[in-house]
């Protein structure tokens, strides 16, 4: 398990990366697929009485997921769509190999949540020259990655990252104060773009205390398990951390679970874990609504088919609970 930071994506991203171009998909399968007005490929598929929309989806384990992957199919069945959503269970290959099966098939658009941002280029890179419309959500694909690559999307639809950061970290000077003593640790994954963002909310707003110190940052993973045996470690190296930004769902569960069971005098403040009650230990989070995010990639892929032209990108605000709230099911972080 990866717990602290590295400074390199390493050589199986690259690999992967370089699968992306050698794949094998025909190319050609989509010929004769037009280009209208704002350069965005039109698939033959997509004059199909029942259009087939493909999504891939990085796991079914984490609740957010769960809600998106319902709204999708909600969404595409009230279209007319043939909606066939696949899960990679978090492997970044098996994602690509999912896609690529998924573009033999000729869809009219491409929905994809990442698994991870930079090998995530390859993937869109592989439905460019199927010449079929990628539309990504949730997870950023990296820019870097992308021009690499050669590589285009049509659209991001995804919480704004960077402001849920901010709300929190406004939430916590709020609850303890604008000049609290306060030794934050952060349960976080540096590999995926909106948490990155959501980071440096939190953090360039949190600096506006010339008391706080950021002491650690540890890797989570964006897993439970994994976020639990990370708190359990930075708590351990550094004793004196009194506030925890989880910035994911699962790292606020996995926090919690270990302060839990360690009996530490700590605050957990971050992305919201999927039913849990806000309490004195757990005081504030925010949510997004992943099932709303997956139904309206749905209404965007429609508007466009119709006529429309889709903004680059779309950013969703996120809900604040504090103690006493739940938050409502599917709204997690």
């Amino acid at each position: 398990m990866k717990r602290r930071f590295s400074l390199a994506t390493g050589a199986a991203l690259a690999a992967l990366t370089l699968a992306g171009c050698s794949t094998g998909v025909d190319t050609g399968a989509q010929a004769g697929a037009g280009k209208p007005e704002g350069g965005i490929p039109r698939p033959e598929a997509c004059a199909a009485d029942s259009k087939y929309v493909a999504v891939a989806l990085p796991n079914l384990t984490n609740p957010y997921y769960v809600a998106m992957k319902k709204g999708f199919e909600t969404a595409g069945q009230a279209a007319g769509f043939e909606t066939e959503v696949q899960i990679a269970n978090d492997d970044d290959a098996a994602q690509l190999a999912q896609v690529q099966a998924m573009l033999q098939k000729k869809p009219c658009a491409l929905a994809l949540n990442p698994v991870k941002s930079e090998p995530a280029a390859a993937i869109v890179k592989l439905a460019n020259d199927a010449g079929v419309p990628v539309f990504t959500v949730n997870v950023t694909v990296d820019d870097a990655a992308l021009k690499a690559q050669g590589a285009s999307i049509v659209q991001y639809l995804g919480a704004d990252n960077a402001a849920g950061g901010k709300q929190v970290a406004e939430q916590v000077l709020k609850d303890l104060g604008a000049d609290a003593d306060l030794k934050v640790g952060f349960i976080t994954e540096p590999d995926e773009g909106p948490v990155v963002a959501r980071d440096k909310g939190f953090e360039d707003t949190i600096a506006t205390d010339v008391k706080a110190k950021i002491v650690a940052k540890v890797d989570g993973n964006v897993k439970p398990d994994d976020s639990l045996a990370a708190t359990t470690e930075l708590l351990q190296g550094n004793p004196d951390v009194n506030v925890l930004f989880t910035s994911t769902g699962p790292a606020s569960y996995g926090a919690l679970q270990a302060i839990q069971s360690g009996g530490k005098k700590v605050k957990v403040y971050g992305f919201c874990a999927a039913d849990e009650p806000l309490t004195d230990q757990y005081p504030a989070c925010v949510a997004q609504e992943p099932e709303d995010y997956g139904k309206r990639v749905i209404e965007q892929i429609s508007a466009w088919l119709g006529g429309a032209k889709p903004e680059a990108q779309i950013l969703r605000p996120l809900k604040l609970y504090t103690k006493g709230q739940t938050p409502a099911p599917g709204e997690v972080g």
